[in-house]
């Protein structure tokens, strides 16, 4: 069974999931789906849908990736014989994801990819799957935090596979539905109010929590957030559509613009690899990240 397979198979426990999340909020007069939550839904079916088109040419790019000619490269070699290397890659391969999805918020170029994820303005599990369709050169960059990995002797197959659970584990994360787990949980574990906040586009919660499988990771590096106050979904300016298509791709046109009308060599890659948000100033000189104003076109969540 390849990482695909295993992904497709836990489709049916995802509808499942989707469909009782669906009934039990419709029983709730507070938070009852509303008409905007279901055009939402659908455009999140529509690119998950899309998206499947370009899984064959992804699995052909994957094998050439940085990770197996680490994994190829190093002298360093793990057995998967060993329980011990299953554990320990857990916790190696969720680390090098939090690195990751650390870098897709702080890294333009990551962002426009990632965006998409974000770009929701209702919060359930039907988000999880709103995922980009096919970002090759953002795919590409982000898949270096796990060459450490590769390099420590983990197989490339192993990586790859232990990456696919830590996604699978995310999807049931994407709810309103459950409000906080017992405590030692909650301190250890990524759970859905810790990833409520991720998704959160309002200040205390914005570019937080970053985990995939265990919440540990924020705690140490100082981006966690815990949920203390009403979260607002989606980006900071909302794209206003949900059309799959400029669902996909509008923050990368975005880039492109900025990138166009930038006065200075210094300038254009400061908007390629500067945060969301960066700018230049009048002159051609770089400012750094400055808040964003309503209706800017740059947007992260």
């Amino acid at each position: 069974m390849n990482n695909a397979d295993l992904a497709l198979y836990a489709v049916p426990a995802f509808i499942a999931m989707m469909v009782v999340e669906w009934w039990d909020a419709r029983r709730d007069p507070d938070r009852a789906p509303s008409g905007r939550y279901g055009r939402e839904a659908a455009t999140n079916w529509a690119t998950y849908a899309i998206g499947q088109l370009t899984k064959p040419l992804l699995q052909y790019v994957l094998p050439f990736s940085t990770i197996v000619l680490a994994a190829s490269w190093t002298p360093l070699h793990l057995s998967p014989r060993d329980w011990w290397v299953w554990l320990l890659g857990l916790v190696v391969t969720d680390f090098c994801y939090y690195w990751a999805h650390r870098a897709d918020h702080r890294i333009r170029l990551l962002w426009t990819a990632h965006s998409v994820h974000h770009s929701s303005t209702h919060f359930n599990l039907t988000t999880a799957i709103r995922l980009p369709w096919l970002n090759p050169i953002a795919s590409m960059t982000r898949s270096l935090a796990w060459v450490p990995a590769a390099l420590l002797g983990f197989p490339a197959w192993m990586i790859f596979l232990l990456n696919t659970l830590g996604l699978l584990y995310q999807f049931p994360i994407h709810t309103q539905r459950v409000r906080t787990l017992w405590r030692p949980v909650e301190f250890v574990f990524n759970t859905p109010a810790h990833h409520r906040v991720h998704h959160g586009s309002n200040q205390p919660y914005l570019d937080t929590n970053y985990s995939g499988v265990f919440i540990v990771w924020d705690r140490m590096f100082g981006s966690f957030a815990a949920e203390s106050e009403p979260i607002r979904y989606g980006l900071t300016h909302d794209i206003g559509t949900g059309n799959p298509l400029k669902v996909n791709y509008h923050e990368f046109a975005a880039l492109v613009r900025d990138v166009r009308h930038a006065r200075t060599w210094r300038g254009r890659l400061g908007y390629v690899f500067g945060p969301p948000g960066w700018r230049e100033n009048a002159t051609g000189t770089p400012v750094g990240q400055l808040p964003e104003p309503a209706g800017a076109a740059v947007t992260t969540g």
